[in-house]
């Protein structure tokens, strides 16, 4: 049973839930999402661990930023969460209902609570529309409405995106890469969702108009009452934009922790060596640990904790289990067998 508190959105795998005594959010075994592939037609089949053990819940309202190194499984975990893919196994709960199995019309309906904005606003908007269909195409698609009032809502969804009304009849190749996410920001809104899963949506703007679109959807969050998992690799963007910050590392999440405390109180290795990776403006700071190899294929991950192959501290133990998150106190979680070492780190 689920209690709609603070709660928004819940990353789980079964119904048997354990809810914390504050009610504000739950917590259960992870998410999965394993691609199947065939290396010869006499091998045996292999999976790719794109999202492996994964669990974390989203407050209503709150920016939720996961940030990892490319190919660990981040915009695979938000395409699986609006559900334009499917989990190998796991729950998904939105507002206290289960979207995991939802199919045809009950998963329909279910869409309009959570959109997505998309990374590249050069490959996202379709270039034989005006941006006025572009917008009104969601509207058009679950709401019985006259054309005057759809014409009215994007037109008021272009002002709250900081656009002039004559971009309604524009096509997306007139404007530059920030004015078209604004579009594929407006487009987001347009059924007026709680949650939108942002895959990245400013790495593909020049630095310069990265913090206009930030501050604008922190603008439209407060306006929206909105909430968000913001996908980045970024550190710094995140830190900008987000309450709650998840560390992922090969499918895994790491670590969970406030903002402030991800980058003022680090506890687990891979977190610190990318905390420590930001530039610093004193340019004689020596402190960055440097992570020896590669990230390791998610078709051959090595057994037990992921990060074992590059950790600066690793033990034997940490070859042979996978460490679970665990609580270390103010919502605080970490996947790693030794915290109390991690503050000795240096580079």
């Amino acid at each position: 049973m689920f209690v709609k508190t603070s709660l928004y959105v819940v990353i789980c795998t079964k119904m048997n839930i354990r809810r914390y005594k504050n009610g504000k959010y739950f917590r259960s075994q992870p998410n999965k999402k394993y691609y199947k592939i065939k290396t010869g037609l006499l091998q045996k089949t292999q999976y790719v661990k794109a999202v492996d053990d994964v669990s974390f819940s989203i407050k209503k309202g709150q920016t939720f930023g996961l940030v990892g190194e490319s190919g660990c499984g981040k915009s695979t975990l938000g395409k699986v969460i609006i559900r334009l893919e499917d989990a190998t196994s796991g729950s998904i709960i939105v507002n206290g209902e289960d979207i995991t199995r939802l199919q045809g019309k009950k998963l329909r309906k279910s869409r309009q609570q959570y959109q997505m904005i998309f990374q590249d606003p050069y490959a996202s908007l379709n270039p034989m529309q005006m941006v006025g269909d572009i917008i009104s195409e969601p509207i058009l698609n679950y709401k019985k409405l006259p054309k005057e009032e759809i014409k009215k809502e994007v037109l008021y969804l272009l002002k709250c995106v900081g656009l002039s009304e004559d971009a309604y009849y524009k096509y997306a190749h007139e404007f530059s890469g920030g004015q078209r996410q604004r579009v594929g920001i407006a487009r987001a809104l347009a059924l007026r969702p709680s949650l939108i899963v942002a895959d990245e949506p400013v790495s593909a703007l020049d630095v310069s108009v990265q913090s206009q679109v930030l501050n604008l959807l922190k603008d439209l969050q407060e306006q929206f009452n909105l909430s968000y998992l913001f996908i980045a690799h970024d550190l710094s963007v995140v830190k900008h934009i987000s309450d709650v910050i998840g560390v992922m590392y090969l499918g895994h999440i790491v670590e969970i922790a406030s903002d402030k405390e991800i980058y003022e109180n680090p506890k687990h290795p891979y977190t610190k060596a990318l905390i420590s990776s930001i530039p610093q403006i004193d340019k004689h700071n020596n402190n960055r640990i440097i992570l020896k190899g590669e990230l390791p294929s998610p078709s051959n991950p090595p057994q037990g904790c992921p990060f074992h192959t590059r950790c600066p501290i690793a033990k034997d133990k940490c070859k042979e289990n996978i460490p679970q998150l665990k609580d270390i106190g103010d919502e605080h979680q970490v996947a790693c067998f030794y915290v109390n070492k991690v503050g000795d780190l240096n580079g």
